[in-house]
């Protein structure tokens, strides 16, 4: 095959926080050389882009808006983006955000880390995975391991999904796993109900 096509709307809706839906681009094509998502808001005041910084990953990051109007809150800066409108973020430690100022607002999403073979994020498969039936969501986060390696972060959403199927000696076990790769992750865990009986 050499090449694919699809609609923006006909791509997966994964709802993730703040009116905010992620379709995912990368996976519905199988792409490895660059990440990129698309995230879609169907309210005026919806996220389209979800509050972050690229701190931990060091991606530069473009943003297409695609369908509709949003406003992106760069660091201090505020600024309207109609669809057309290209905005390039060069600095991963840049808060970033944007909202919908129209219905049904789309906005694609381009990264990855300046001189470096690119690695998805290990967040494409945990949001999935909290998506899915929890059997299902379990096999996601262990195929996210073999494919990116041991995360601190897989090992945790995939404690979370086994402590929900009552997997309890599993769960145990790979907390303890995503604690050991990343200590940070004791704050979290120790307020994430999913957790609660393991603690």
């Amino acid at each position: 095959m050499t090449y694919q096509t699809a609609h923006i709307d006909e791509l997966d809706r994964i709802p993730v926080d703040q009116g905010l839906e992620w379709r995912p681009v990368a996976r519905r094509f199988g792409i490895r050389a660059f990440g990129t998502n698309a995230y879609t808001a169907e309210k005026v005041g919806d996220w389209v882009v979800e509050e972050h910084t690229e701190t931990e990953n060091g991606h530069e990051e473009m943003y297409a808006v695609i369908r509709g109007r949003a406003r992106f809150t760069l660091g201090e800066e505020e600024f309207d983006a109609p669809a057309g409108t290209l905005v390039f973020v060069s600095d991963p430690e840049v808060k970033r955000v944007a909202v919908a100022e129209e219905e049904g607002t789309a906005v694609l999403a381009v990264g990855a880390k300046p001189g470096e073979a690119f690695t998805p994020s290990a967040w494409e498969w945990y949001f999935l995975a909290y998506h899915e039936p929890v059997e299902q969501g379990i096999e996601t986060m262990r195929s996210g391991i073999a494919e990116l390696g041991e995360r601190g972060s897989l090992y945790y959403h995939l404690a979370c999904l086994e402590a929900r199927s009552r997997q309890l000696d599993e769960a145990r076990k790979h907390l303890s796993r995503a604690l050991e790769l990343d200590p940070g992750l004791a704050e979290q865990a120790a307020a994430d109900d999913d957790l609660k009986e393991l603690l």
